[in-house]
């Protein structure tokens, strides 16, 4: 295990240095944007051109991948990514944010995608559940720490931002100068959402709204702690506390979808998610230990919602077509993230920011129901059809190359899991 990890050790530091600046710009910009006195509406403007550029550079990256390789596109990525951040503090206006903030989300995007085609060449299907557990891990933790970074400055200064820069400049290095040899070219992103939603309803109107939920809590949760007078410290920890409730939750709750009709779960988590979000709205952040545990509450379905929804997507779906299946939902996952601030947003501006936590209540409301309704008009898959559950991130940045990461991906997972179960069944 350790020699595996030491042998993808430079991408996972360049992943680390990459997810830094990324969240430390993902707090930042709302924060400053507040204190600039923009409205909230313009501030989901630049959260949506973010959603826009992350999701359209998904499909764009690998076709510039095969024309001029991994490593030119993986450099040119790094710079405009760092270009986007220097331009927030040279020019402060709403427009200018919108363009500079679709800059990062393009180049984060691309430079994410190459990073996990170089992680998924090195694995082995020995090893690939272990390395994408650790993975994974890196990934949050490095997103908690970027946001951990604000409150060490002044939002309303440059030198923020200066460091954003330099810490994705570092995630160029590593990957640079590392003596591996480029990876096969990207996964082409396949989907056919009609085809998609014929084959698991619940699992595509799922992830629009969990997608949905996901932009508007990522994008105007930092509004809404600013906006209610919480310090940078505490905006950071709500948002942290939220990652680790879906990282810790969501091992019980998949367990549980392996277990029983996975849209069951989906209607559960949905009632959870009605009752942190009503919790929030009735104490607001007065109390700050019931504020910070409904925090945890929410997070515990907040994010681990969107692996239900591609678990039971692929309940329904032969081996070999998870990644065209999980990369049919990342596509869908990223256009509910251009209109979920949008209607937060507007929202918000008109009833004030307790607004995002009854649009994220509504939400939750509709995932329950619908999840629900199809229980109705659907038997749940045969047991050999289910696939299993596997724990993604609690973020919601993911794109194609997580899903060849992801050891489901390898149609002998399947096979291994059932000769598993056959020589439990001899020894029983």
């Amino acid at each position: 295990m350790f020699q595996s990890i030491r042998s993808v050790a430079s991408l996972l530091l360049s992943t680390f240095f990459l997810l830094t600046a990324m969240g430390l710009s993902g707090y930042l910009v709302p924060v400053r944007a507040v204190a600039e006195g923009w409205s909230t509406f313009a501030i989901s403007l630049i959260a949506t051109g973010y959603a826009i550029a992350f999701t359209v550079s998904c499909i764009v990256t690998p076709r510039l991948v095969l024309r001029v390789g991994h490593v030119r596109v993986f450099g040119a990525l790094t710079t405009i990514m760092a270009m986007s951040y220097l331009l927030h503090s040279l020019i402060v206006h709403p427009a200018a944010w919108v363009l500079t903030r679709a800059m990062a989300g393009f180049s984060i995007a691309g430079a994410y995608m190459i990073i996990e085609s170089w992680l998924n060449e090195r694995v082995s299907n020995e090893n690939r559940g272990a390395l994408f557990s650790v993975y994974m891990m890196v990934s949050m933790s490095a997103v908690m720490i970027g946001q951990y970074i604000v409150p060490f400055g002044d939002p309303m200064s440059a030198s923020l931002f200066m460091i954003c820069t330099l810490i994705c400049s570092l995630a160029v290095m590593p990957t640079a100068l590392s003596s591996a040899q480029s990876p096969q070219p990207l996964t082409q992103v396949k989907f056919d959402v009609p085809a998609l939603y014929r084959r698991s309803p619940a699992a595509v109107i799922g992830t629009l709204l969990a997608g949905l939920i996901a932009s508007a809590w990522g994008g105007l949760g930092p509004v809404y702690a600013t906006q209610l007078g919480l310090s940078t410290t505490e905006g950071a920890t709500m948002l942290a506390i939220a990652m680790v409730g879906g990282a810790i939750f969501q091992y019980p709750l998949g367990r549980a979808s392996d277990r029983m009709d996975r849209r069951r779960v989906m209607i559960f988590a949905g009632i959870i998610g009605i009752l942190a979000c009503v919790i929030t709205l009735i104490f607001g952040v007065e109390n700050r230990i019931i504020f910070f545990a409904g925090m945890m509450f929410l997070g515990t379905v907040l994010f681990p919602i969107y692996s239900l929804n591609v678990a039971h997507a692929n309940d329904h779906a032969q081996p070999d077509e998870f990644v065209e299946v999980s990369s049919g939902l990342m596509i869908t996952y990223g256009v509910a993230t251009m209109v979920g601030p949008l209607v937060t947003g507007v929202a918000m501006d008109w009833f004030g920011p307790h607004a995002l936590f009854a649009v994220i209540a509504i939400s939750f409301a509709v995932y329950s129901g619908h999840a629900a309704w199809r229980i109705s008009r659907r038997e749940q898959p045969s047991e050999d059809m289910r696939s299993d559950f596997l724990a993604m991130a609690a973020m919601p940045d993911l794109t194609p190359q997580s899903a060849e990461l992801d050891p489901r991906s390898d149609p002998s997972y399947y096979e291994d899991e059932s000769t598993e179960d056959t020589t439990d069944t001899e020894r029983g």
